[in-house]
């Protein structure tokens, strides 16, 4: 999706308006030189960014446990309201993916930040009991732009590593971000335990002036890489490529699994286990430690797909995803508490590991074949820019068909709830899908990537 333009030697150091005319990261003296420490630099305040984007985001999955009876909201309507930002965040990843090449990385990166006061303004306005369920929808609905802050921001990042870091590079900016949803869960139950689950508003208002910190942070220190290009070719090509797709069920299993559980798990114990987590504060002590962790282990899939290849990681994750699947499944069935959150916890987990493997494995992908070109006799820059093109943009299509992962995750809980009391058929449909994965990644990439 993008295109490496040459231009003069002295372009390669950013000017005052933070424009980078040419950029080579796989040339070793300029990445010695002056890459490094500028591919860091963006790193950092990408992170920043995108992890207020996550955790607007990711809001409403501890609103709803504010919402008792003076809301006038049942359990199937909560699962709605998580499952809604999850599908508009998902909607809006293919256009934030666009956007860096056509605005700029710095440029967008302000931009979708100061977007974020929107949704966490209007939430701030709007709840409070009685509240139409309508408003509320329209709400949770404008917190979705925190879902698109990652698809710019990875393409953003994917652009400035060579693809011998890509995976370490990718993981720790995914994880960083995903280190949003945790975050605004312990914000949640500091404002429970203090304040109490009447004041939902506390919570929403501490992200006004973090999200004036991000804008800011990205305005001052960030870059525009000016020899990034939209090409329809690109996404065309992209959608006609069975890669795309298998990677896109592969990051449905893990992205999807992490979001999806991380906006529904407070309330799958709140029902599951109601006796034990009777009021909103019991549960949001425990709602935090998945996503956490599944955060930080993102950046560790990410460096151990780098040594071992993604695929092999991959492979291994789904095995281990599957097997703790079966364990949630049996501690439902005998009423476990201990055993349900040990397996859930590590569900949590091993789906930051795949994460970040899965990440590694598209631009492995393009590397592959730009090798394959170059010994068929393919310039060796016009080979390492279909690369990039190509990994660019199955990155925004995958991440934005994994994110949709987290809505069939809450919906799943929602029918599996509705139609048993309980979520043994939403964890049995979660197990059969992580054995399907195992086995794509087994029969399409097992020699390679």
């Amino acid at each position: 999706m993008s295109a490496t333009v040459r231009v003069p030697e002295e372009a390669a150091a950013p000017t005052r308006s933070r424009a980078i005319g040419e950029w080579r990261p796989e040339d070793p003296e300029f990445w010695q030189r002056t890459g490094a420490r500028t591919a860091r630099r963006n790193l950092v305040f990408s992170i920043l960014s995108e992890h207020i984007g996550f955790s607007v985001w990711s809001l409403w999955s501890v609103l709803v446990l504010f919402l008792g009876p003076g809301y006038h909201i049942d359990t199937a309507g909560k699962f709605v309201l998580t499952a809604v930002p999850t599908a508009c965040g998902a909607l809006l990843r293919v256009p934030y993916t666009f956007a860096v090449a056509r605005f700029g990385g710095r440029n967008w990166t302000v931009f979708s930040a100061l977007v974020l006061l929107v949704p966490t303004v209007f939430a701030g306005v709007v709840l409070h009991p009685g509240v139409h369920y309508a408003t509320l929808l329209v709400a949770a609905a404008v917190a979705g732009v925190g879902g698109g802050n990652f698809a710019s921001s990875m393409a953003n990042i994917n652009a400035f590593y060579p693809q011998r870091l890509k995976g370490w590079a990718l993981g720790l900016n995914a994880g960083g971000g995903n280190l949003g949803v945790p975050a605004v869960q312990l914000l949640a139950l500091l404002v429970l335990a203090t304040a109490g689950a009447g004041h939902p508003r506390l919570l929403v208002l501490v992200y006004i002036p973090l999200i004036a910190l991000a804008a800011l942070g990205a305005a001052l220190r960030m870059d525009n890489l000016t020899m990034l290009r939209n090409e329809r070719r690109a996404m065309r090509d992209a959608v006609r490529d069975h890669h795309t797709w298998v990677m896109s069920a592969l990051y449905i299993g893990t992205f999807g699994s992490f979001i999806g559980f991380g906006f529904a798990f407070g309330q799958v114990l709140q029902v599951q286990f109601h006796q034990q987590f009777d009021t909103p504060v019991k549960a949001a002590y425990l709602t935090f430690l998945g996503p956490l962790l599944g955060s930080l282990s993102r950046p560790l899939g990410g460096l151990l797909a780098d040594r071992l290849s993604g695929a092999r990681v991959t492979a291994w994750t789904f095995a281990a995803m599957a097997a703790a699947a079966s364990l949630v499944l049996l501690a439902s069935r005998q009423h476990s508490l201990p055993l349900f959150l040990g397996a859930f916890i590590t569900l949590f987990l091993l789906s930051g590991l795949g994460n970040g493997s899965t990440y590694k494995m598209i631009p492995a992908i393009f590397g592959d074949r730009a090798r394959a070109a170059i010994d068929a006799g393919t310039d060796p820059r016009q080979a390492q820019q279909a690369a990039r093109r190509g990994s660019s943009a199955l990155i925004g299509i995958a991440g934005a068909v994994g994110a949709f992962g987290g809505v069939l995750v809450n919906i799943a809980f929602r029918q599996s709830f509705l139609g048993a009391g309980n979520g043994d058929a939403a964890y049995l449909a979660f197990l059969a899908y992580y054995v399907l994965c195992l086995g794509l990644t087994w029969a399409f990439y097992r020699d390679r990537t």
